[in-house]
């Protein structure tokens, strides 16, 4: 997984950029806080109370005002559970929005990004950051708002009221808070850096998973079951040994808060209970100041695990940012968003209708800088023409139609759709106006009537069977046992390879496509589905500009013209027919498959077996 690199710091600055993610909840936070800051106050107050009491009412022996006494408590005790209720239930739903919002936030994000994105990020690390990283975030930053401002506002008040009462106890009961602070910076760098390495590393086993799920079948048949489980045992060990010491950290700094603490508590009741025996203070005030204390170091224990966690979210919150934040490498230009609209606003009302003439001029491209893969390309394509592309893997075939689709944009030249630079026209124009079938066809859960109209909703029954009958889809469907209603299974595992390939075919041209793109459609099927693609090409195509990548050049006879890549570079150019007559790169490849057709169709399918 190509991960942008961490902050290696305590950054303030990412969490002002949370911070507007967080406006929509103003109003609930701010209750939020007013009631941690009465509780605080509350909390303070309490012991008070019992300070009043010993004093007057016990070491007096008298229960003078007593029911005034009983009430104010009692009052404060109604107080505090309506608070503790209130500011739960506020607190809970905004949790639960937050968390809402991100991921929203963050499937937006990903209906909007550029196909590089899913090429250097892996699908498990993306599911990480949407689920994992985006609970752990709403979890923690609610919470731990909660907790720090109840024990911040109750530090305050209490050391108020202690030097009101008492400076030389009040600053003996602050000693210990410098040694804290000392612990907590030592602490800080160490506890990030440990959760940073151990979200990196559930990303890769959340990748791992994923991976070893769409690959069983591919894991069953070379028996690689065993190192399967010795590599996810590698990645396993690296989590538990990475958890493990974030763990140390942890339980090494909540123990030394705690101790600290205990010493602090200690030596007020060493100096306390002298000044209780001078009479230099009442035992009412020692009991207040020893409940102070030990309350007072509840509170920095609190915001110990609070800064402890908040290191742990910054560690999702930057990875979470980086991806609802991340900018699409290809996007339209503001002026062409206020007339067109964007992918989920289109204004299709000022769309121009494609007629289908297709330009490249001079066009370059790499996906690095320096490691060309088209060079100087050069295409003039005229309405309803089709485009053959042939050559050896990576010659630059697919990066062409990738081009064309703008799924990539060159990286210098120009790509003209009827005369006019494509980039001054909107995404959603150019893609509405285009049928692409791919080599490995992707079926969504769901029924083969869903698949077909998938992202044409509108669509009528009538209208997805006529598509299924205009690329022979139609008879297979209706032996299945549901038809049309049948269910496919996750990816269309319920159906055959050939049969996935001609329900994406339908669902191809069901929205009457002006650009038709076939990327090696009939590599990985059967003779008998290519057929029955290839009767529906030549009438699918009839009055479409298509292009054609094609491993089986029997496809591609017809084609208008034939284009041979080499490593980016049209080496050459023309009909079939034109081709076998130059007898060069064409010729020598229609040869070599003409032979090995013929071969089995003497020999039967098994030589075809036997000879791969």
């Amino acid at each position: 997984m190509d991960e942008k690199k961490l902050y290696t710091s305590y950054d303030l600055d990412i969490w002002k950029r949370f911070a507007k993610y967080l406006k929509p909840y103003k109003k609930g936070l701010v209750y939020v806080l007013c009631s941690m800051l009465t509780l605080g106050i509350i909390d303070v107050v309490m012991p008070m109370m019992t300070q009043y009491a010993i004093d007057n009412f016990i070491l007096k022996k008298t229960l003078e005002n007593f029911g005034y006494f009983i009430g104010i408590y009692l009052s404060l005790g109604f107080l505090l559970v309506f608070i503790v209720y209130s500011f739960i239930m506020v607190a809970g739903k905004i949790e639960n929005d937050i968390i809402f919002e991100l991921r929203k936030k963050a499937f937006y994000k990903l209906q909007n990004l550029s196909l590089t994105y899913y090429d250097k990020n892996a699908v498990g690390a993306i599911m990480s950051r949407v689920v994992a990283d985006v609970s752990k975030l709403g979890q923690n930053i609610v919470w731990n708002i909660v907790d720090m401002t109840w024990g911040i506002a109750m530090m305050t008040t209490m050391i108020i009221v202690m030097f009101f009462i008492n400076v030389k106890l009040t600053l003996l009961s602050l000693t210990m808070v410098p040694i804290l602070f000392l612990i907590s910076a030592f602490f800080q760098k160490r506890m990030l850096s440990s959760n940073r390495k151990v979200r990196k590393v559930n990303s890769i086993i959340t990748g791992a998973y994923n991976e070893g799920i769409l690959g069983a079948k591919t894991s069953k048949v070379l028996v690689r079951e065993e190192k399967n489980i010795e590599e996810f045992n590698v990645l396993t060990e690296d989590m538990r040994m990475k958890s493990l010491k974030s763990l140390m950290y942890s339980s090494l700094y909540l123990p030394l808060v705690v101790s600290v603490g205990s010493i602090g508590t200690a030596l007020v009741l060493y100096y306390g209970g002298m000044s209780v025996a001078s009479d230099i203070i009442t035992f009412g005030v020692l009991t207040l100041f020893l409940g102070f204390t030990k309350q007072f170091f509840e509170p920095i224990r609190q915001l110990a695990r609070v800064f402890a966690d908040l290191q742990a979210a910054q560690a999702a919150l930057e990875r979470v940012l980086d991806l609802v934040e991340e900018e699409p490498l290809i996007k339209d230009s503001q002026s062409v968003v206020e007339k067109y609209g964007d992918i989920l606003n289109p204004k299709k009302e000022n769309w121009e209708e494609i007629i289908g003439n297709i330009e490249f001029q001079n066009v370059n491209f790499w996906y690095k800088e320096g490691e060309s893969v088209l060079k100087d390309f050069n295409l003039t394509v005229k309405k309803g023409e089709n485009i053959a592309l042939v050559g050896e893997t990576g010659s630059g075939k697919s990066t062409i139609v990738n081009l064309l689709c703008r799924f990539y944009e060159p990286s210098s030249g120009k790509i003209l759709i009827d005369g006019v630079d494509y980039k001054e026209r909107s995404q959603g124009w150019l893609h509405s106006s285009l049928g692409y079938v791919l080599q490995s066809p992707h079926l969504f859960s769901g029924n083969i009537i869903d698949n077909i109209r998938y992202g044409n909703e509108n669509i009528t029954k009538e209208e997805v069977v006529e598509a299924a009958k205009l690329v022979n889809a139609h008879n297979f469907i209706m032996k299945l046992e549901n038809g049309y209603e049948t269910e496919v299974g996750e990816s269309g595992a319920m159906l055959s390879t050939g049969e996935k390939q001609l329900i994406s075919f339908a669902r191809a041209i069901i929205s009457k496509p002006k650009l038709f793109v076939l990327d090696e459609a009939t590599s990985s099927i059967d003779t008998e589905t290519e057929h029955l693609i290839q009767e529906a090409i030549s009438k699918v195509l009839e009055g479409r500009t298509s292009f054609l990548i094609a491993h089986r050049l029997s496809t591609i006879r017809n084609a208008d013209k034939i284009l041979v890549i080499k490593k980016g570079v049209v080496v050459e150019s023309g009909s079939h027919h034109e081709l076998l007559e130059k007898k060069g790169y064409y010729y020598k490849l229609y040869m070599k498959q003409f032979t090995e057709e013929k071969e089995i169709e003497v020999f039967g399918r098994n030589y075809e077996v036997v000879s791969n």
